[in-house]
C-alpha cells in the first residue's frame, strides 16, 4: 500500500485557485467587499440603526433587489432577523391560512415542510417527496398522482385545498435546481412560496412567478447569515395582513406585517447585524454593475459547467443529479466510484487551502460537493479541478 497520506501531499502552488474557498454556505465574500466594510465602518458600524446612514443602507439593498429581480408593480422587499429557518415560522404564522403543499427532494424543502405540517394552528400539509437527487414541483396533478389527495381539484380548489404552493428554487443540499412557474389550475389568492437561499442572484427567475421569493443572504449574495429577505407580492402582502386581522396569534419577532411595515420605512423590527447588510448591499451592486440577474446566471453556468464538463469526462466520477435538466448552476455535487475516497480528496485539498467542498454530511456519499456562486471566479473552478485531477492521482 502506498505511503503517500493526505497530510503529506503538498499541491503545486501553480495549480492552487487564487482564492480556495469552494463552500455552499456561509459562501466566500469578495476581498472588494471586506474593503468596503472597512471604509464605511465609522459611518455604520456601531450607529443607530433607526438613523439615516443605516436606512440608507437597508434602502441601498431593497432598491438594489428591485433592480436585479426587475421587481413587478406592487412587489416589495422585506427584511427580518434570523435567517430562512426564522422566515419558515414568519410563514407558517403570517402566509399560510389553513394549508400548505410542499415539494420535498433534500434536507431544506423538508425543514419548511416540517415547519407547516406540524404548526397546531394548521391543517396538516400536503408533502410531495422526491428522492435526493432529483427534482418535484407541488402541481396539484403531481399531488394527485401521489395519492395527497383524490383529484387535482381537491388540492387546488377544493374545501381543503392547500393555499400555499412552497418548494426549493435550489437544494442546498443535494445540488438540484427547479423551473419556477405557477401551478396551473390553483386558486386565484394561492401563494406560490419559493426558497431562494441558495439560488437568489445566482440562477434565472422571473419573479412574477412568485408571490414570495425568500432567502439568507450567505450564498449567492455574498454576506453573512442571520437575515431573512422576502420579495412579496401584493397577494402575499394582502394574506399577511388578512392572517394578522384575523386574530391569529403571532409571536411578535414573527410578525410579517411588522417587518413589511418596518421595511417601508428601510428598516427592520429588530437591530440589524448591520455588517451583513453593508455586505449584502455591495454585493447585490457588484452584480447590478456587471450585468445584473443575466450576467450571474451566465457566471454561474459556467463555472457549473466546467465541473460537470469534467465529471462526466473522468473514469472515476459522475454528476449525482443524473438528470441534466435538473442539474445546478450553484452548487454542483460529483459522485465518485469507489477507487476514490472522496473524503481524502476533500482532507488534501483543505489542508492546502482548498476548502468547503465535502458532501452534505446527511446524504452519506461518496462525494465532493462545489458551489459555483456567482461570487466564484470560472478560473477557480478550473484550478480547483486541476487540483483534485492532482489529488487523485497522488492517493493512488
Amino acid at each position: 500500500m502506498s505511503s503517500v497520506t493526505a497530510t503529506n501531499i503538498e499541491i503545486p502552488k501553480n495549480l492552487l485557485p487564487a482564492d480556495g474557498r469552494f463552500g455552499s454556505g456561509p459562501a466566500r465574500i469578495r476581498p472588494a467587499q471586506i474593503e468596503a466594510l472597512n471604509a464605511a465602518a465609522t459611518e455604520v458600524l456601531g450607529t443607530s440603526h433607526r438613523q439615516a446612514p443605516v436606512k440608507n443602507l437597508v434602502g441601498r439593498i431593497r432598491s438594489g433587489l428591485a433592480e436585479l429581480f426587475s421587481l413587478p408593480e406592487g412587489y416589495e422587499v422585506v427584511l427580518g432577523n434570523g435567517g430562512s429557518t426564522v422566515f419558515w415560522d414568519v410563514a407558517a404564522f403570517g402566509l399560510v391560512r389553513d394549508r400548505a403543499a410542499h415539494a420535498t427532494f433534500g434536507e431544506f424543502g423538508q425543514k419548511f415542510a416540517k415547519a407547516t405540517d406540524t404548526a397546531p394552528h394548521l391543517k396538516s400539509s400536503l408533502i410531495l417527496s422526491a428522492e435526493p437527487g432529483t427534482a418535484a414541483i407541488p402541481t396539484p396533478e403531481a399531488l394527485a398522482a401521489a395519492g395527497l389527495v383524490d383529484s387535482p381539484a381537491e388540492a387546488a380548489t377544493g374545501e381543503n385545498a392547500a393555499d400555499v404552493f412552497a418548494w426549493p428554487h435550489n437544494e442546498t443540499s443535494t445540488g438540484v435546481a427547479t423551473r419556477i412557474a405557477r401551478p396551473a389550475g390553483i386558486a386565484e389568492d394561492a401563494l406560490v412560496v419559493i426558497d431562494a437561499t441558495s439560488g437568489a442572484g445566482g440562477l434565472d427567475v422571473d419573479i412574477a412567478e412568485t408571490d414570495v421569493y425568500y432567502f439568507a443572504p450567505q450564498k449567492n449574495m455574498g454576506s453573512d447569515g442571520g437575515l431573512w429577505v422576502a420579495i412579496m407580492s401584493p397577494r402575499a402582502i394582502a394574506r399577511a395582513q388578512e392572517i394578522k386581522g384575523s386574530g391569529r396569534w403571532i409571536p411578535t419577532s414573527l410578525d410579517l406585517v411588522t417587518a413589511i411595515e418596518n421595511s417601508a420605512k428601510d428598516q427592520t423590527y429588530n437591530t440589524p447585524a448591520v455588517a451583513t447588510l453593508l455586505l449584502l448591499a455591495e454585493q447585490i451592486e457588484w452584480i447590478n454593475g456587471n450585468g445584473g440577474l443575466s450576467w450571474a446566471a451566465e457566471r454561474t453556468a459556467e463555472s457549473s459547467g466546467l465541473v460537470y464538463d469534467w465529471a462526466e469526462s473522468a473514469e472515476a466520477t459522475h454528476p449525482y443529479v443524473a438528470d441534466a435538466a435538473d442539474r445546478s448552476s450553484v452548487v454542483a455535487t460529483i459522485d465518485f466510484d469507489e477507487s476514490v475516497d472522496a473524503a481524502a480528496v476533500a482532507k488534501v485539498l483543505r489542508a492546502n487551502g482548498v476548502v468547503d467542498v465535502e458532501p452534505y454530511r446527511k446524504l452519506g456519499r461518496n462525494q465532493l460537493r462545489i458551489a459555483t456562486f456567482v461570487s466564484v471566479d470560472p478560473d477557480d473552478v478550473r484550478a480547483l479541478l486541476n487540483c483534485i485531477d492532482f489529488v487523485i492521482d497522488a492517493l493512488k
